[in-house]
């Protein structure tokens, strides 16, 4: 009998099918610029692809581990508010909408990205208010 395919939604909030979208990043292809990268991170945060998201995370800034075994956030939604590319490094300003404890929140950052050997690495945020 022949497996079948479920078709979801991108968690990242592209409009697009997951299997279209972040999923082939998640599968280890590399994400072709920053802003992708950074919606396939977002994505792995809804799934909990710990790996992922210590794999694209900058050497010199990457933690141990992020126990998202454990993390109880219910991540609602991405919005994207400026993308400024620039050779090897890139800035991502983002919302990212999620409940904790029931409240809901949200999460505005300013992300720094690098790419390096081809492949781009989130390196550290700084929260807005």
């Amino acid at each position: 009998m022949p497996k079948a395919v479920i078709k979801i939604d991108c968690p990242c909030g592209s409009a697009s099918l997951y299997q279209d979208c972040c999923e082939p990043y998640h599968l280890s292809t590399g994400a072709p610029t920053a802003e992708k990268l950074m919606r396939s991170r977002y994505s792995a945060y809804v799934l909990g692809l710990e790996e992922y998201l210590l794999n694209t995370w900058h050497p010199n800034t990457r933690p141990k581990y992020l126990n998202l075994a454990n993390d109880r956030t219910k991540w609602l939604g991405l919005d994207v508010k400026r993308f400024e590319p620039n050779d090897d490094q890139a800035i991502v300003e983002f919302v990212a909408h999620f409940k904790d404890n029931d409240k809901a929140e949200k999460l505005h950052e300013v992300s720094q990205f690098r790419r390096i050997a081809g492949r781009w690495y989130y390196v550290d945020g700084e929260f807005q208010k």
